[in-house]
């Protein structure tokens, strides 16, 4: 007994660790929840960004991808769209554009630089073809005694000259297409002036509103066709080449120079178009219309004439 007393006594300790919640493991989670919801709201974004058109094509694509890329077009190989190609060119900074782009533009830019100094070119040119004929209306005593009745302007389709009658001074017999004498004599001078410039010639015949019609049928579009005809014959005799007529037509009394008085005199006129190169092209497409063979001016006018009857 006296043993047993005398035993040491073992006291077992157990050492306890710190609690789970001052570990590291949380971290890890929370890490991963802000990721998820940082993805979810750039997806928020991006939907709320994006227009209808293109979040039908997104919808479209994940239906049918195979179909999308297979198609081309919407869908599939434009670096440009987001849909297309799977995103925006990164290779591009804002306000760059690539090699072809570029060329392209410059190409453009190129020809609409031509074209405008080219128009600019031959407005001038318009302007020195007027003054020049103003001064040799001027300087001729014949023309000088009719210069109330020629009227230069410049407009939409070119250099516009007309012969306009007076209540006293007509141009033309009553009712016909007979040429008076000092009327031949303008015509001449002009057709000699006019040959010396590249443009192509329109003449047009007019009418005031008088009716005029012949139990044959013969009216005032009739009339006013032959007399822009006859003036057609009449430069030509003063020197202009007849490839250089590019159209004559007949207008009657469609077109008054005078509006508020559609009876007036000066209504009754031939007016003479120095075309620009824009009016010419048009009236060059008019004419391949009428399967009129471009380099035949003559057959062109007459083939216009024919069209107003």
């Amino acid at each position: 007994m006296a043993d047993e007393g005398m035993r040491p006594i073992i006291v077992k300790r157990i050492k306890k660790t710190a609690g789970g919640h001052h570990g590291g493991a949380w971290k890890i989670a929370y890490a991963d929840f802000v990721t998820a919801m940082m993805a979810f709201f750039l997806l928020m974004w991006l939907l709320g960004s994006t227009s209808k058109g293109d979040l039908e094509g997104i919808a479209e694509h994940f239906k049918n991808p195979l179909k999308v890329a297979m198609a081309g077009g919407d869908g599939s190989g434009d670096s440009s769209s987001i849909i297309k190609g799977g995103g925006t060119d990164l290779t591009r900074r804002n306000g760059q554009v690539k090699k072809g782009d570029m060329e392209t533009n410059k190409k453009t830019y190129d020809l609409n630089d031509a074209k405008a100094a080219l128009e600019k070119a031959e407005g001038e040119r318009l302007r020195t073809l007027k003054a020049k004929i103003e001064a040799v209306i001027d300087a001729n005593p014949t023309l000088k005694k009719y210069q109330n009745q020629l009227l230069l302007d410049i407009t939409s389709e070119g250099l516009r000259i007309q012969i306009v009658d007076e209540q006293n001074r007509p141009m033309f017999a009553l009712a016909k297409a007979t040429l008076q004498p000092y009327t031949s004599d303008i015509l001449h001078v002009l057709g000699m002036v006019l040959n010396d410039v590249p443009n192509r010639i329109g003449l047009s015949g007019h009418t005031d509103s008088t009716p005029y019609f012949s139990d044959a049928g013969y009216s005032n579009w009739e009339l006013s066709a032959d007399r822009a005809n006859a003036s057609r014959r009449a430069m030509v005799v003063g020197g202009l080449a007849d490839d250089k007529i590019l159209r004559v037509v007949g207008l009657a009394a469609a077109a008054p120079l005078d509006r508020a008085d559609p009876f007036s005199p000066i209504n009754r006129r031939i007016s003479i178009i120095v075309m620009n190169k824009r009016t010419e092209d048009a009236v060059m497409r008019d004419a391949a219309t009428l399967d009129v063979p471009a380099q035949d001016g003559a057959a062109a006018a007459e083939a216009v004439v024919a069209a107003t009857k």
